[in-house]
């Protein structure tokens, strides 16, 4: 095992794999992409449509960026029906996160183009953890 840095978390020492850094960094890379994408098709669509429409559309087409490249770039798997499968899993079960906390935040007070950028803050980090579950959890043979 290689070890890349040790952090102190809740008053217990905890080893961080190189590999598991890794996949962060390029999650965070992938991630910005399709986050891109899903804001802007989301912020053109939103002054057409109903925002839960728009940010629906969004999600799917960045969704469809995001596996090809969360596979082959992020956790460097093959796609597979397996890990197709769970990987939309994982995103329906984010997807209903978003849904929830745009509407949450649009309820708050928040205008239409800043309350996605809330639910990224928190959809985001929850997502790498479905995700990397998928991923290690579903590997193609």
């Amino acid at each position: 095992m290689q070890i890349l840095f040790i952090s102190l978390q809740h008053n217990s020492v905890q080893i961080v794999k190189k590999e598991t850094f890794g996949e962060l960094i390029r999650f965070v890379v992938v991630g910005t992409i399709s986050t891109a994408i899903h804001y802007g098709i989301y912020w053109v669509l939103m002054h057409w449509m109903n925002v839960n429409v728009a940010y629906t559309i969004g999600y799917i087409l960045s969704f469809l960026v995001n596996y090809y490249l969360s596979a082959h770039y992020t956790f460097k798997e093959k796609t597979s029906a397996k890990n197709g499968i769970g990987f939309g899993g994982a995103h329906l079960t984010n997807y209903l996160l978003h849904i929830v906390l745009l509407n949450f935040f649009l309820w708050l007070g928040l205008s239409p183009e800043l309350a996605p950028i809330a639910v990224y803050a928190i959809a985001v980090p929850t997502n790498f953890v479905l995700v990397r579950f998928v991923f290690k959890h579903f590997k193609s043979k």
